[in-house]
């Protein structure tokens, strides 16, 4: 699965965060469960600055948002790439948390569509954006912190593409529905991401 990408300023703590568990490694807690057939299922890592906890296996609950009737967990991908994650990173100075599923469903995108507008309704006012990406590829825009807070969510292009991401929420909670049509039927990620900086604990 292609996990959400933070971008700006709060993709350098993570990558800072990330830096600084490397440093820290022989001072880590590392545990790696495996699911039946030895494959990686779950790890956590603990150090003295944080916490890194990953698995493939997601939670639908998670997310914040129900299945569509009918739509079914997408398998694995060609490469091996995983369609669910949950991913949670958390320090004194930042956290992260995103969880992603990609489901399929037989009926057409505009049923899926009106379906998750209903459902999202509940968190604010619903954003309709159309984008060329693919609908597992979901760019999640994070600008600098400023006076006021975390923004409103905004589409991220102007684009006529097919895939059409339903947001909600600010950049710092967001609930966003990434449906990408096919031959018959349609692909779709539900994802929610949370993060917060040392000013918002």
């Amino acid at each position: 699965m292609r996990i959400p990408s933070l971008q700006n300023a709060d993709s350098r703590l993570v990558l800072a965060l990330a830096f600084a568990v490397l440093l820290l490694l022989p001072a880590c807690s590392i545990n790696v469960k495996k699911d039946k057939t030895g494959a990686e299922k779950k790890v956590d890592i603990e150090t003295p600055v944080g916490g890194i906890h990953v698995t493939n296996n997601a939670d639908v609950r998670d997310v914040g948002l129900p299945v569509y009737p009918g739509a079914r967990v997408k398998e694995k991908g060609d490469e091996g790439e995983e369609k669910s994650a949950n991913v949670n990173i958390s320090s004194g100075l930042f956290g992260l948390k995103v969880v992603a599923i990609e489901y399929e469903s037989d009926d057409p995108p505009e049923k899926l569509i009106a379906y998750y507008k209903d459902q999202l309704k509940k968190y604010g006012n619903v954003l309709e954006c159309h984008t060329s990406r693919h609908g597992g590829h979901v760019n999640i825009e994070k600008s600098p912190r400023d006076s006021e807070g975390s923004r409103d969510v905004k589409c991220d292009s102007n684009d006529s593409g097919r895939t059409v991401e339903l947001k909600v929420g600010t950049e710092d909670n967001q609930h966003v529905v990434a449906i990408e049509p096919r031959d018959k039927g349609c692909d779709f990620a539900l994802v929610y991401v949370k993060t917060r900086g040392k000013d918002t604990i």
